[in-house]
């Protein structure tokens, strides 16, 4: 299957992991040879419940039984969508209460950039340094990495950085500016939560001068940093939330949520001013309908700030500088880049799943689903600390 995997799909890397996988369950993933492999990353954020959790196996089975795709987005009322959308707005700010569906959080970027020019009459979009919003062309144009954006360009005009928890950099939100655009905790930066009050400054300012903000909940979002969002953390509410990754139960879907009258922009002038086929799937719904009750009716949310308290207790080695992030949302710091990947690639073969960050190379991504227990949390941090010590003793 490797041989295959490397001959006929299409690759993102010159060196992918390839792990042949066999079939995953809770919190492992168990590879054709029968080793199991305990998942510290959750497909990157993606699978909330774990592996096959079975609210979201039962929901996408009683779906598909009844129907799947009938008709593109936004033609006809089908119950998952419907239901989906309602929950999440009971558990959101009375000004988030419209969500439109789609199938990914690239695409949910794109299409609440077209929202905020189309609402504003304004085409300056601000987003920060070291953002990461997907890999699209419009969300390329809100990411400063110029490395990964010069082969595509020109990429959409009036895209500008700021730095974020920089007030100073507040005074380039303008009447010009249509919208800011920001991570409520900079994944691919390093996980870096806002401080001192940071995302109210950036509210406020966009109120006095009419531009919107967008804040990006694709990692922080459904529940791993304590709240549903992240952003039910620090005080302030975006004019249009974006989520992915864990909606789904580990199944692809996206959605951007705001105003009924925000939203409206899309429907009119002209008509169908987004417009997705799959989005809004009746099966994907389910799924993601199956998710959300489970994370808002069970402990999960407030356990993912107690299992954050012993990996923070567990983390602790001469080699890590320190572990960021909120929650289940975690990375652990260590000395450089080329002992970060020695990190990883050693704990992979002992049987524990880490990643890597996109910009921060210094950085271990763990994200593990929800649903972890505090005993396999324990196992994992040993084997990460058994390697720890390795490397140190070779130092």
């Amino acid at each position: 299957m490797l041989k295959d995997f490397l001959t006929y799909q299409a690759q993102t890397s010159p060196h992918p992991l390839g792990l042949e996988v066999s079939h995953a369950k809770g919190s492992y993933i168990f590879d054709t040879s029968g080793k199991a492999h305990l998942d510290f990353v959750a497909g990157v954020s993606a699978c909330s419940l774990g592996h096959c959790h079975p609210v979201v196996v039962n929901a996408v089975k009683e779906q598909m039984d009844k129907y799947a795709h009938v008709m593109v987005y936004g033609e006809y009322a089908q119950q998952p969508a419907v239901a989906l959308s309602k929950l999440l707005a009971t558990h959101l700010p009375p000004s988030l209460n419209t969500t439109y569906l789609v199938n990914s959080g690239t695409e949910a970027i794109e299409a609440s950039l077209k929202l905020a020019r189309k609402a504003t009459g304004r085409t300056e979009i601000l987003f920060a340094h070291n953002a990461y919003h997907g890999n699209t062309m419009g969300s390329m144009s809100v990411m400063d990495y110029e490395d990964r954006k010069k082969p595509f360009e020109p990429l959409i005009p009036d895209c500008h950085p700021i730095e974020f928890n920089n007030e100073a950099h507040l005074e380039r939100i303008t009447s010009k500016t249509a919208a800011v655009i920001l991570e409520t905790i900079q994944g691919g930066a390093g996980f870096i939560l806002p401080k001192d009050n940071y995302l109210q400054k950036v509210k406020q300012r966009c109120e006095e001068v009419g531009a919107l903000l967008i804040l990006d909940e694709i990692q922080p979002g459904f529940g791993r940093t304590g709240k549903l969002f992240g952003f039910q953390n620090y005080d302030v509410v975006p004019d249009i939330l974006v989520m992915g990754k864990g909606m789904g139960g580990g199944l692809p879907i996206g959605a951007f949520t705001a105003s009924n009258e925000l939203m409206s922009h899309l429907k009119d002038n002209p008509k169908l001013g987004h417009i997705t086929t799959f989005g809004g799937n009746p099966v994907i719904a389910a799924a993601a309908l199956a998710t959300l009750k489970e994370i808002t009716e069970t402990s999960l949310m407030k356990d993912a700030l107690a299992k954050e308290n012993t990996f923070r207790k567990l983390l602790k080695h001469p080699l890590i500088k320190e572990v960021r992030g909120k929650g289940l949302m975690l990375v652990v710091m260590v000395e450089s880049a080329e002992m970060a990947s020695e990190i990883i690639l050693a704990c992979k073969e002992r049987g524990l799943i880490l990643f890597w960050l996109l910009f921060e190379g210094k950085a271990i991504r763990i994200t593990p689903p929800l649903t972890i227990s505090e005993e396999e949390i324990e196992k994992g941090c040993a084997i990460l600390t058994e390697v720890l010590n390795t490397i140190n003793t070779k130092k």
